[in-house]
């Protein structure tokens, strides 16, 4: 099913809704709150199996970084009840044992400890998280686990930029238990997931995140990765572009749905927030049929709208635009990034 060094997935076997998310950026980038697809839309998830919140008018979609049975922390998209206080709430389902118990996909997992409880303000884009003296109370592996999920959990809020640490009332600078570093004010520069495992002078690189696929078939999701490359590749979006049909690392449980030898025929074209790239024919799923997987498209208009400025991402092959998706959709219109990923439990 999978095939080649970068583990694709073939498109055909991808029937899992894998809903996206408008959240912010990485490494001097910033956030932006984009509309919902008009054009080109993801499949409906699998039934799940667990029992899930009826969505009501007294709901608020809401994104959890959670944990998955393979360390990597995802985002999640749970329906909450709706509350003045949306951030507070948000961490709240963050704890174990907590009120996201019985509302966790399969095979996930809260990232705070049991019985922590905690307090949020939030002013002039900094979120002040105090927590409870049980926060200390986590295994040392899952360390950064938490600072990331915290801090991606807070920051798809519009009015949080950065994230501060206490416990009980004290300002962490570092963490209680491995003794991690914690910056200043935390935010997405600090990246999430991140791989290193190819970098040889961290000194000379600079950051960019990718999507790549996590889960099982009929529950697939989307997995952010920060990877770092080199400064002295300037056009970021090519960077990103390259670091996706790379693809996950060998030792990881991640997949791509990029062929490795896809190739982008000339430099990305960003104008008025639209990128626009021109593919070869390696980037079509079925070189019979000709279409583009959905899975590539969501995976690259994740990706890129990562990047500062970018909201649309339009897509041509030998300079062609009309072309197809795997769902038999024309790619004749820019496709924007829905506002929530992994939407849905399963």
């Amino acid at each position: 099913m999978f095939k080649n060094k970068a583990k694709i997935l073939g498109y055909t076997v991808l029937t899992s809704t894998m809903l996206l998310s408008g959240c912010g950026l990485l490494g001097g980038e910033t956030k932006k709150k984009i509309d919902p697809p008009k054009t080109i839309s993801v499949t409906d998830q699998k039934e799940s199996k667990k029992p899930t919140t009826e969505k009501t008018e007294n709901m608020v979609k809401t994104e959890l970084y959670l944990i998955d049975k393979n360390g990597y922390v995802v985002p999640q998209t749970i329906n909450l009840p709706t509350t003045k206080s949306v951030a507070k709430q948000a961490l709240q389902y963050l704890v174990a044992n907590g009120p996201v118990t019985e509302m966790l996909p399969n095979g996930f997992k809260a990232v705070l400890p049991e019985a922590t409880d905690l307090s949020v303000d939030i002013k002039d884009g900094v979120a002040t998280v105090n927590f409870s003296k049980e926060f200390k109370n986590y295994q040392p592996e899952d360390e950064t686990k938490i600072l990331q999920s915290v801090t991606w959990t807070l920051t798809q809020f519009d009015n949080v930029d950065t994230v501060k640490l206490k416990m009980n009332g004290h300002t962490l600078s570092k963490m209680p238990v491995k003794g991690t570093p914690i910056s200043e004010n935390l935010s997405r520069a600090s990246g999430i997931n991140v791989d290193v495992e190819d970098v040889v002078d961290m000194t000379n690189t600079k950051q960019v995140t990718v999507y790549f696929i996590g889960g099982e078939e009929g529950s697939y999701y989307y997995v952010p990765v920060t990877r770092r490359v080199e400064n002295s590749k300037t056009d970021s979006i090519a960077a990103a572009v390259k670091e996706l049909v790379k693809g996950p690392s060998d030792k990881s449980n991640l997949v791509s749905d990029f062929m490795p030898d896809v190739t982008l025929l000339n430099k990305p074209k960003i104008e008025n927030g639209k990128v626009t790239l021109n593919f070869d024919e390696n980037v079509y799923g079925s070189f019979k049929e000709k279409v583009v997987s959905q899975h590539l498209l969501d995976a690259l208009v994740l990706t890129l709208t990562e990047q500062k400025g970018i909201e649309k991402v339009a897509i041509q092959v030998n300079g062609k635009a009309e072309i197809k998706n795997d769902q038999g959709k024309k790619l004749s219109e820019p496709v924007t990034r829905p506002e929530k990923v992994n939407t849905g439990s399963f």
